[in-house]
Protein backbone atom coordinates (compact mmCIF):
# COMPACT_ATOMS: atom_id res chain seq x y z
CA UNK A 1 0.00 0.00 0.00
CA UNK A 2 2.83 2.44 0.84
CA UNK A 3 4.54 1.91 -2.51
CA UNK A 4 1.22 2.25 -4.32
CA UNK A 5 0.49 5.56 -2.60
CA UNK A 6 3.90 7.01 -3.38
CA UNK A 7 3.54 5.99 -7.02
CA UNK A 8 0.06 7.53 -7.07
CA UNK A 9 1.46 10.80 -5.73
CA UNK A 10 3.98 10.98 -8.55
CA UNK A 11 1.30 10.21 -11.13
CA UNK A 12 -1.06 12.81 -9.65
CA UNK A 13 1.65 15.48 -9.70
CA UNK A 14 2.09 14.92 -13.43
CA UNK A 15 -1.66 14.83 -14.01
CA UNK A 16 -2.22 18.16 -12.24
CA UNK A 17 0.74 19.96 -13.78
CA UNK A 18 -1.54 21.72 -16.24
CA UNK A 19 -3.42 23.29 -13.35
CA UNK A 20 -6.82 21.86 -14.23
CA UNK A 21 -9.47 21.72 -11.51
CA UNK A 22 -12.20 19.17 -11.18
CA UNK A 23 -15.69 20.71 -11.14
CA UNK A 24 -17.56 20.96 -7.83
CA UNK A 25 -20.46 18.51 -8.03
CA UNK A 26 -21.57 18.24 -4.37
CA UNK A 27 -23.86 20.76 -2.73
CA UNK A 28 -22.64 22.44 0.47
CA UNK A 29 -19.14 20.92 0.34
CA UNK A 30 -15.61 22.22 0.81
CA UNK A 31 -13.30 21.62 -2.16
CA UNK A 32 -10.18 19.56 -1.41
CA UNK A 33 -7.93 21.85 -3.47
CA UNK A 34 -6.90 25.51 -3.17
CA UNK A 35 -10.53 26.61 -3.47
CA UNK A 36 -11.06 25.25 0.07
CA UNK A 37 -8.69 27.81 1.66
CA UNK A 38 -10.31 29.72 4.53
CA UNK A 39 -13.56 27.75 4.24
CA UNK A 40 -14.82 26.82 7.69
CA UNK A 41 -18.29 25.31 8.16
CA UNK A 42 -19.92 23.72 5.10
CA UNK A 43 -21.19 26.53 2.82
CA UNK A 44 -24.89 27.22 3.24
CA UNK A 45 -25.42 28.87 -0.14
CA UNK A 46 -26.18 26.64 -3.11
CA UNK A 47 -23.61 26.72 -5.89
CA UNK A 48 -24.79 23.46 -7.45
CA UNK A 49 -28.32 22.77 -8.66
CA UNK A 50 -29.56 19.29 -7.78
CA UNK A 51 -30.83 17.36 -10.78
CA UNK A 52 -30.20 13.73 -9.83
CA UNK A 53 -28.19 11.66 -7.30
CA UNK A 54 -24.43 12.01 -7.77
CA UNK A 55 -21.35 10.12 -6.60
CA UNK A 56 -18.05 11.92 -6.11
CA UNK A 57 -14.61 10.53 -5.24
CA UNK A 58 -11.84 12.74 -3.84
CA UNK A 59 -8.26 12.04 -2.85
CA UNK A 60 -5.62 13.85 -0.78
CA UNK A 61 -1.94 12.84 -0.55
CA UNK A 62 0.92 14.13 1.59
CA UNK A 63 4.67 13.37 1.54
CA UNK A 64 7.15 14.95 3.98
CA UNK A 65 10.92 15.20 4.25
CA UNK A 66 12.15 15.58 7.84
CA UNK A 67 15.34 17.30 8.93
CA UNK A 68 14.94 17.54 12.72
CA UNK A 69 17.22 17.05 15.72
CA UNK A 70 16.34 16.76 19.41
CA UNK A 71 17.94 16.91 22.86
CA UNK A 72 17.00 16.76 26.55
CA UNK A 73 18.47 17.00 30.07
CA UNK A 74 16.36 14.32 31.78
CA UNK A 75 17.95 12.22 34.51
CA UNK A 76 18.64 8.59 33.54
CA UNK A 77 15.81 6.17 34.29
CA UNK A 78 17.10 2.62 34.07
CA UNK A 79 14.82 -0.33 33.37
CA UNK A 80 16.49 -3.68 32.60
CA UNK A 81 19.77 -1.79 32.00
CA UNK A 82 18.10 0.47 29.40
CA UNK A 83 17.78 4.23 29.99
CA UNK A 84 14.12 5.06 29.34
CA UNK A 85 14.99 8.76 29.12
CA UNK A 86 17.60 8.38 26.38
CA UNK A 87 16.35 9.90 23.11
CA UNK A 88 16.22 7.79 20.00
CA UNK A 89 18.85 8.52 17.37
CA UNK A 90 17.30 9.98 14.22
CA UNK A 91 18.59 11.48 10.99
CA UNK A 92 17.22 13.22 7.93
CA UNK A 93 14.98 11.54 5.38
CA UNK A 94 11.51 10.92 3.93
CA UNK A 95 8.68 9.92 6.21
CA UNK A 96 6.05 7.53 4.92
CA UNK A 97 3.33 8.96 2.73
CA UNK A 98 -0.22 9.60 3.98
CA UNK A 99 -3.40 9.45 1.93
CA UNK A 100 -7.14 10.07 2.35
CA UNK A 101 -10.05 8.87 0.24
CA UNK A 102 -13.29 10.87 0.19
CA UNK A 103 -16.61 9.35 -0.90
CA UNK A 104 -19.57 11.75 -1.20
CA UNK A 105 -23.06 10.95 -2.42
CA UNK A 106 -25.67 13.61 -3.17
CA UNK A 107 -28.80 11.62 -2.36
CA UNK A 108 -31.38 14.35 -2.81
CA UNK A 109 -31.65 18.12 -2.83
CA UNK A 110 -29.65 19.36 0.16
CA UNK A 111 -28.89 15.87 1.48
CA UNK A 112 -25.30 14.64 1.25
CA UNK A 113 -23.71 11.49 2.67
CA UNK A 114 -19.96 11.75 3.29
CA UNK A 115 -17.34 9.17 4.24
CA UNK A 116 -13.59 9.67 4.71
CA UNK A 117 -11.07 6.85 4.87
CA UNK A 118 -7.39 6.99 5.76
CA UNK A 119 -5.71 4.82 3.12
CA UNK A 120 -2.39 5.14 4.92
CA UNK A 121 -1.59 6.94 8.17
CA UNK A 122 1.22 7.03 10.69
CA UNK A 123 -0.92 5.46 13.42
CA UNK A 124 -2.92 3.14 11.14
CA UNK A 125 -0.79 1.73 8.32
CA UNK A 126 -3.83 -0.14 7.02
CA UNK A 127 -6.93 1.46 5.51
CA UNK A 128 -9.10 2.93 8.27
CA UNK A 129 -12.47 4.70 8.12
CA UNK A 130 -12.18 8.15 9.69
CA UNK A 131 -15.84 9.22 9.64
CA UNK A 132 -19.20 8.96 7.93
CA UNK A 133 -22.26 11.17 8.31
CA UNK A 134 -25.36 12.69 6.72
CA UNK A 135 -25.52 16.46 6.14
CA UNK A 136 -29.03 17.90 5.61
CA UNK A 137 -29.10 21.45 4.28
CA UNK A 138 -32.44 21.58 2.51
CA UNK A 139 -35.86 19.95 2.52
CA UNK A 140 -35.98 16.94 0.18
CA UNK A 141 -39.75 17.38 -0.19
CA UNK A 142 -41.85 20.31 -1.37
CA UNK A 143 -43.03 21.92 1.86
CA UNK A 144 -43.14 25.66 2.37
CA UNK A 145 -42.61 25.29 6.13
CA UNK A 146 -39.67 22.86 5.87
CA UNK A 147 -38.05 24.85 3.09
CA UNK A 148 -38.34 28.02 5.15
CA UNK A 149 -36.74 26.33 8.19
CA UNK A 150 -33.97 24.70 6.16
CA UNK A 151 -33.06 28.00 4.51
CA UNK A 152 -31.46 28.82 7.88
CA UNK A 153 -30.89 25.40 9.47
CA UNK A 154 -28.44 22.54 8.92
CA UNK A 155 -28.40 19.13 10.57
CA UNK A 156 -25.40 16.83 10.74
CA UNK A 157 -25.79 13.27 12.07
CA UNK A 158 -23.39 10.34 12.25
CA UNK A 159 -19.73 9.83 13.13
CA UNK A 160 -17.97 13.07 12.24
CA UNK A 161 -15.23 15.59 13.01
CA UNK A 162 -16.81 17.67 15.77
CA UNK A 163 -16.97 21.42 15.22
CA UNK A 164 -15.19 22.59 18.37
CA UNK A 165 -13.05 25.66 17.69
CA UNK A 166 -11.82 26.77 14.28
CA UNK A 167 -8.36 25.19 14.44
CA UNK A 168 -9.56 21.86 13.05
CA UNK A 169 -10.44 23.60 9.77
CA UNK A 170 -6.82 24.79 9.31
CA UNK A 171 -4.87 21.73 10.43
CA UNK A 172 -3.40 18.85 8.48
CA UNK A 173 -5.78 15.89 8.49
CA UNK A 174 -3.51 12.96 7.66
CA UNK A 175 -3.17 13.13 3.84
CA UNK A 176 -5.08 16.41 3.55
CA UNK A 177 -2.59 19.26 4.03
CA UNK A 178 -3.85 21.98 1.66
CA UNK A 179 -5.37 24.17 4.36
CA UNK A 180 -2.53 24.11 6.92
CA UNK A 181 -0.02 26.81 5.90
CA UNK A 182 2.61 25.00 7.97
CA UNK A 183 3.48 21.33 8.43
CA UNK A 184 2.96 20.60 12.12
CA UNK A 185 -0.42 20.89 13.84
CA UNK A 186 -0.97 22.38 17.30
CA UNK A 187 0.70 21.22 20.53
CA UNK A 188 -2.74 20.79 22.10
CA UNK A 189 -4.70 19.47 19.13
CA UNK A 190 -8.49 19.71 19.60
CA UNK A 191 -9.44 17.27 16.88
CA UNK A 192 -11.63 14.20 17.20
CA UNK A 193 -14.32 12.24 15.40
CA UNK A 194 -17.27 11.22 17.56
CA UNK A 195 -20.78 9.80 17.20
CA UNK A 196 -23.63 12.27 17.61
CA UNK A 197 -25.44 15.19 16.01
CA UNK A 198 -24.94 18.91 15.36
CA UNK A 199 -27.64 21.47 14.60
CA UNK A 200 -26.82 24.83 12.94
CA UNK A 201 -28.58 28.13 12.41
CA UNK A 202 -27.03 30.45 9.85
CA UNK A 203 -28.65 33.87 9.48
CA UNK A 204 -26.64 36.27 7.39
CA UNK A 205 -23.20 36.58 8.94
CA UNK A 206 -24.28 34.89 12.19
CA UNK A 207 -23.67 31.19 12.86
CA UNK A 208 -24.85 29.29 15.93
CA UNK A 209 -24.37 25.58 16.56
CA UNK A 210 -25.20 23.08 19.30
CA UNK A 211 -23.98 19.51 19.36
CA UNK A 212 -24.10 16.34 21.43
CA UNK A 213 -21.83 13.31 21.04
CA UNK A 214 -20.61 10.33 23.04
CA UNK A 215 -17.35 12.18 23.75
CA UNK A 216 -15.19 9.29 22.49
CA UNK A 217 -13.61 8.45 19.17
CA UNK A 218 -15.65 5.25 18.81
CA UNK A 219 -19.08 4.05 19.84
CA UNK A 220 -19.35 2.12 23.09
CA UNK A 221 -22.18 0.84 25.32
CA UNK A 222 -20.19 -0.88 28.07
CA UNK A 223 -19.39 0.59 31.51
CA UNK A 224 -22.32 3.03 31.37
CA UNK A 225 -21.55 4.22 34.92
CA UNK A 226 -18.35 5.80 33.57
CA UNK A 227 -19.98 7.57 30.61
CA UNK A 228 -22.12 10.62 29.99
CA UNK A 229 -22.89 12.70 26.85
CA UNK A 230 -20.56 15.47 25.72
CA UNK A 231 -22.32 18.78 24.98
CA UNK A 232 -20.76 21.61 23.02
CA UNK A 233 -21.78 24.82 21.30
CA UNK A 234 -20.33 27.42 18.96
CA UNK A 235 -21.43 30.90 17.93
CA UNK A 236 -20.06 33.96 16.18
CA UNK A 237 -20.04 35.89 12.92
CA UNK A 238 -18.19 35.79 9.63
CA UNK A 239 -18.58 38.81 7.37
CA UNK A 240 -16.94 40.18 4.27
CA UNK A 241 -16.81 43.77 5.50
CA UNK A 242 -15.52 45.09 2.18
CA UNK A 243 -13.89 43.59 -0.93
CA UNK A 244 -10.55 43.78 0.90
CA UNK A 245 -11.55 42.90 4.48
CA UNK A 246 -13.05 39.75 5.99
CA UNK A 247 -13.60 39.34 9.74
CA UNK A 248 -14.60 36.14 11.51
CA UNK A 249 -14.94 35.76 15.29
CA UNK A 250 -16.06 32.49 16.86
CA UNK A 251 -16.38 31.15 20.39
CA UNK A 252 -16.83 27.50 21.40
CA UNK A 253 -17.60 25.70 24.67
CA UNK A 254 -17.65 22.02 25.65
CA UNK A 255 -18.52 19.99 28.74
CA UNK A 256 -18.62 16.31 29.64
CA UNK A 257 -19.18 15.08 33.18
CA UNK A 258 -17.44 11.73 32.75
CA UNK A 259 -16.01 9.40 30.13
CA UNK A 260 -14.16 6.12 29.99
CA UNK A 261 -11.85 7.52 27.31
CA UNK A 262 -12.36 11.23 26.59
CA UNK A 263 -10.78 12.00 23.20
CA UNK A 264 -11.17 15.73 22.48
CA UNK A 265 -7.36 16.06 22.56
CA UNK A 266 -6.63 12.52 21.43
CA UNK A 267 -8.88 11.70 18.49
CA UNK A 268 -6.36 12.19 15.68
CA UNK A 269 -5.57 8.81 14.15
CA UNK A 270 -3.30 10.33 11.51
CA UNK A 271 -0.46 11.16 13.92
CA UNK A 272 2.11 13.94 14.10
CA UNK A 273 4.34 14.79 11.10
CA UNK A 274 7.31 15.15 13.49
CA UNK A 275 8.43 11.53 13.61
CA UNK A 276 10.14 10.28 16.81
CA UNK A 277 10.90 13.71 18.32
CA UNK A 278 11.36 13.55 22.11
CA UNK A 279 10.80 9.77 22.09
CA UNK A 280 13.05 7.14 23.68
CA UNK A 281 15.03 4.39 22.01
CA UNK A 282 12.06 2.01 21.83
CA UNK A 283 9.97 4.47 19.77
CA UNK A 284 8.01 3.07 16.83
CA UNK A 285 6.08 4.80 14.06
CA UNK A 286 2.65 3.66 15.25
CA UNK A 287 3.02 3.34 19.03
CA UNK A 288 4.53 6.86 19.29
CA UNK A 289 2.44 8.42 16.55
CA UNK A 290 1.82 11.75 18.31
CA UNK A 291 5.40 12.94 18.85
CA UNK A 292 5.69 16.55 19.95
CA UNK A 293 2.06 16.92 21.07
CA UNK A 294 0.18 16.88 24.39
CA UNK A 295 -2.26 14.03 23.96
CA UNK A 296 -5.24 13.12 26.17
CA UNK A 297 -4.55 15.40 29.16
CA UNK A 298 -8.00 14.44 30.50
CA UNK A 299 -9.47 10.96 30.13
CA UNK A 300 -12.78 11.50 31.92
CA UNK A 301 -14.22 14.89 32.93
CA UNK A 302 -13.62 17.98 30.79
CA UNK A 303 -14.83 21.58 30.49
CA UNK A 304 -13.32 23.92 27.95
CA UNK A 305 -13.66 27.02 25.82
CA UNK A 306 -11.97 28.33 22.66
CA UNK A 307 -11.93 31.82 21.14
CA UNK A 308 -10.94 32.15 17.47
CA UNK A 309 -10.43 35.46 15.64
CA UNK A 310 -9.68 35.45 11.91
CA UNK A 311 -8.95 38.62 9.93
CA UNK A 312 -8.00 38.80 6.26
CA UNK A 313 -7.11 42.13 4.67
CA UNK A 314 -6.09 41.75 1.04
CA UNK A 315 -3.13 39.33 1.26
CA UNK A 316 -2.60 39.68 5.02
CA UNK A 317 -4.11 37.04 7.33
CA UNK A 318 -4.23 36.64 11.08
CA UNK A 319 -5.63 33.57 12.82
CA UNK A 320 -5.70 33.06 16.56
CA UNK A 321 -6.71 30.24 18.86
CA UNK A 322 -6.99 30.90 22.59
CA UNK A 323 -8.22 27.95 24.59
CA UNK A 324 -8.57 26.84 28.17
CA UNK A 325 -9.75 23.56 29.62
CA UNK A 326 -9.97 21.79 32.95
CA UNK A 327 -10.78 18.24 33.94
CA UNK A 328 -9.37 15.00 35.33
CA UNK A 329 -8.79 11.34 34.61
CA UNK A 330 -11.53 10.08 36.90
CA UNK A 331 -11.00 7.23 39.35
CA UNK A 332 -8.82 8.38 42.23
CA UNK A 333 -8.19 11.76 40.58
CA UNK A 334 -11.09 13.98 41.65
CA UNK A 335 -9.41 17.41 41.59
CA UNK A 336 -9.55 19.25 38.29
CA UNK A 337 -6.35 20.27 36.53
CA UNK A 338 -6.15 23.26 34.18
CA UNK A 339 -4.44 23.69 30.82
CA UNK A 340 -4.27 26.54 28.30
CA UNK A 341 -2.92 27.18 24.82
CA UNK A 342 -2.42 30.31 22.73
CA UNK A 343 -1.85 30.24 18.97
CA UNK A 344 -0.81 33.30 16.94
CA UNK A 345 -0.55 32.87 13.19
CA UNK A 346 0.27 35.51 10.59
CA UNK A 347 0.50 35.05 6.82
CA UNK A 348 1.00 37.12 3.72
CA UNK A 349 -0.41 35.65 0.52
CA UNK A 350 0.83 36.92 -2.84
CA UNK A 351 0.05 36.64 -6.54
CA UNK A 352 -3.60 35.61 -6.15
CA UNK A 353 -2.73 33.30 -3.23
CA UNK A 354 -0.23 31.34 -5.29
CA UNK A 355 2.61 32.06 -2.82
CA UNK A 356 2.64 32.78 0.89
CA UNK A 357 5.05 33.32 3.77
CA UNK A 358 4.31 33.47 7.47
CA UNK A 359 4.92 32.46 11.04
CA UNK A 360 3.11 30.76 13.89
CA UNK A 361 3.78 30.90 17.65
CA UNK A 362 2.21 28.43 20.08
CA UNK A 363 2.42 28.46 23.87
CA UNK A 364 1.06 25.70 26.13
CA UNK A 365 0.81 25.86 29.93
CA UNK A 366 -0.84 23.35 32.17
CA UNK A 367 -0.85 20.77 34.93
CA UNK A 368 -0.44 17.29 33.48
CA UNK A 369 -1.44 14.09 35.26
CA UNK A 370 1.03 13.20 38.04
CA UNK A 371 2.78 16.60 37.95
CA UNK A 372 3.07 18.82 41.02
CA UNK A 373 3.57 22.02 39.00
CA UNK A 374 2.58 23.42 35.63
CA UNK A 375 4.64 22.53 32.58
CA UNK A 376 5.26 24.79 29.61
CA UNK A 377 5.89 24.10 25.93
CA UNK A 378 6.56 26.80 23.34
CA UNK A 379 6.96 26.48 19.60
CA UNK A 380 7.55 28.76 16.69
CA UNK A 381 7.20 27.84 13.04
CA UNK A 382 8.24 29.99 10.09
CA UNK A 383 7.96 29.11 6.45
CA UNK A 384 6.02 29.45 3.26
CA UNK A 385 4.37 27.65 0.41
CA UNK A 386 3.81 27.61 -3.33
CA UNK A 387 0.65 26.42 -5.02
CA UNK A 388 2.29 24.98 -8.12
CA UNK A 389 -1.22 24.34 -9.40
CA UNK A 390 -4.62 24.65 -7.72
CA UNK A 391 -4.26 20.98 -6.72
CA UNK A 392 -0.59 20.83 -5.75
CA UNK A 393 1.07 22.63 -2.81
CA UNK A 394 4.71 22.54 -1.76
CA UNK A 395 5.76 24.07 1.56
CA UNK A 396 8.81 24.56 3.75
CA UNK A 397 8.92 25.06 7.51
CA UNK A 398 11.51 25.74 10.20
CA UNK A 399 10.30 24.64 13.63
CA UNK A 400 11.75 25.07 17.13
CA UNK A 401 9.91 23.58 20.13
CA UNK A 402 11.10 23.88 23.74
CA UNK A 403 9.94 22.07 26.91
CA UNK A 404 10.14 23.91 30.23
CA UNK A 405 9.41 22.96 33.87
CA UNK A 406 9.09 19.22 33.26
CA UNK A 407 10.30 16.98 36.13
CA UNK A 408 13.85 15.68 35.85
CA UNK A 409 12.45 12.14 35.71
CA UNK A 410 10.41 12.98 32.57
CA UNK A 411 12.05 12.45 29.18
CA UNK A 412 10.85 15.92 28.14
CA UNK A 413 12.89 17.65 30.87
CA UNK A 414 14.95 20.37 29.18
CA UNK A 415 13.68 19.05 25.86
CA UNK A 416 14.07 20.74 22.51
CA UNK A 417 13.57 19.72 18.91
CA UNK A 418 14.25 21.91 15.93
CA UNK A 419 15.02 21.83 12.25
CA UNK A 420 13.31 21.95 8.89
CA UNK A 421 10.46 20.13 7.22
CA UNK A 422 9.54 20.01 3.50
CA UNK A 423 6.12 18.83 2.39
CA UNK A 424 4.20 18.19 -0.78
CA UNK A 425 0.40 17.97 -0.78
CA UNK A 426 -2.08 17.03 -3.48
CA UNK A 427 -5.87 17.37 -3.25
CA UNK A 428 -8.57 16.86 -5.86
Amino acid sequence: MRHFIQAAIAATVLATAAGAQLPITMQHSRPLDQRGLNVFESPKDDTITFTQPRLNLGVAFRQDFQGLQHSNTAAPKMVALVDQNALINMGHGFNNASANLYLDVQLARGIRVAMTSYLSARHHNETWVKDGYVLIDDSPIKSALLESIMSFATLKVGHFEINYGDGHFRRTDNGSAMFNPFIGNYILDAFTTEVGAEGYLKIGAITAMAGMTNGEVKGMILSPEKRSPAYYAKAGFDRQMSPALRVRVMGSMITQASSANQTLYGGDRGGSPYYDVMENTSSTETANAWSGEIRNPFLSKIKGAVFNPFVKYNGLEFFGQFEIAKGNNGGLEVTDRKIAQQVYEGLYRMDHDQFYVGGRYINFDGRLAGFTQDANISRYQVGGGWFVTKNLLTKLEWVNQKYNDFPSSDIRNGGNFKGFMISGAVGF
